[in-house]
């Protein structure tokens, strides 16, 4: 009795384990992260409104686990890949709008950027496939 009660803690804990790393969230198939402004290649002055736009599923706060729905991040200059096993980092080129935002002002130094949307869940990992926009370039006069 004593080795099956052994087991059955055994599987418990390692299952408890294996759902606490698990992510892998799945977006609708037709899903689509993109930027309303601004356009690739726009020549930008000085700060500018950064519009997101997200089409097939909701946007939602941090930490609110809905269906079918996540909150954006910004990449500026980013060129690494996305770790899907790890929650979108949070510094100056990875920028979290855990409030739902679908816009943010956005001030950038002189010189060409690129940036990229992604889509992250209620604990920012992004979802399995990745739901990202194209990457644009801009130009900061």
């Amino acid at each position: 009795m004593k080795m099956v009660r052994l087991i059955v803690l055994s599987a418990a804990l390692v299952s408890v384990s294996c759902a606490a790393h698990a992510q892998g969230k799945a977006a609708p198939k037709d899903a689509v992260l993109y930027f309303v402004w601004p356009q690739n290649g726009t020549t930008i002055r000085g700060g500018f409104w950064c519009r997101f736009g997200l089409r097939n599923m909701g946007v939602t706060h941090a930490g609110d686990d809905f269906q079918n729905s996540g909150h954006h991040h910004l990449l500026i200059d980013v060129n690494e890949p996305l770790d899907l096993n790890e929650p979108i980092m949070q510094d100056k080129s990875h920028l979290h709008f855990g409030a739902g935002q679908t816009e943010a002002r956005i001030e950038l130094p002189p010189g060409k950027h690129t940036l990229q949307l992604v889509l992250g869940d209620a604990k920012h990992y992004p979802f399995s496939p990745p739901l990202v926009s194209d990457k644009i370039t801009i130009n900061v006069k």
